[in-house]
């Protein structure tokens, strides 16, 4: 079985000798760029499963690294930067990361995420159907349904379901979430999303109170798990 490859791009040698021993450790190949256009250029021509981006680089703006990337590159992308504030983590999310993890990190929280990364990149593909632990949507026929049982969901509800679980274990921003379902003119419309997110948790979660699957990102948006 092939391994897969992680392209992490960041200028700091103590970082990328733990991520690289870290990594390596858990079954992972690993490359490793110093600079925001050598990580360009190697994920051109590596094609790495996931990228581990550092925001902080020393020639262009991590930003500016993601933005480029998600031109062409539809694979998972990992931010792990020390930029912590929630206008970084927030602008980063809306501009197509995966995920955020701010440093020091813990070892096995990052093997969490890329596990979910992974996933991700290995469903970056169409597929027909789409399968998310007890969710399955049956894209072609618009149809939902959970631990077998036929979801009864509004257009707008089937279509948020359909963006989560094909995004699944992705921070979806609420600024995301509202353009792609409602349109650009609606990014502040937030009360519209706690709507259709406590319906949708009626319908989907075991127990309402306490979701399972569409949990809150407080201050940021919504991962469906």
């Amino acid at each position: 079985m092939n391994k897969p490859t992680i392209l992490i791009i960041d200028d700091e040698p103590q970082i990328r000798k733990l991520l690289e021993i870290s990594l390596t450790g858990n079954g992972y190949l690993v490359k490793q760029a110093v600079s925001g256009k050598e990580g360009l250029v190697m994920a051109a021509s590596h094609l790495p499963d996931i990228v581990l981006l550092d925001l902080g680089l020393p020639d262009i703006n991590g930003h500016e690294v993601l933005s480029q990337l998600r031109e062409w590159y539809s694979r998972a992308i990992v931010i792990l930067s020390v930029q912590d504030n929630e206008d970084d983590i927030v602008n980063a999310l809306d501009n197509g990361a995966n995920d955020y993890l701010t440093k020091p990190f813990r070892v096995g929280e990052l093997m969490a995420r890329l596990r979910t990364a992974l996933r991700f990149s290995s469903s970056a593909e169409t597929t027909p159907t789409i399968e998310a632990g007890d969710v399955v949507i049956d894209v072609s026929a618009r149809l939902a349904t959970c631990k077998g049982e036929i979801l009864k969901l509004t257009a707008t509800e089937y279509n948020i379901l359909l963006l989560f679980v094909k995004n699944q274990g992705r921070v979806l921003t609420h600024h995301f979430l509202l353009k792609e379902i409602w349109g650009a003119g609606f990014q502040s419309e937030t009360q519209y999303l706690r709507v259709f997110i406590a319906q949708l948790r009626k319908k989907i979660e075991p127990d309402p109170n306490r979701p399972k699957h569409i949990i809150t990102e407080s201050g940021v948006g919504y991962r469906f798990t």
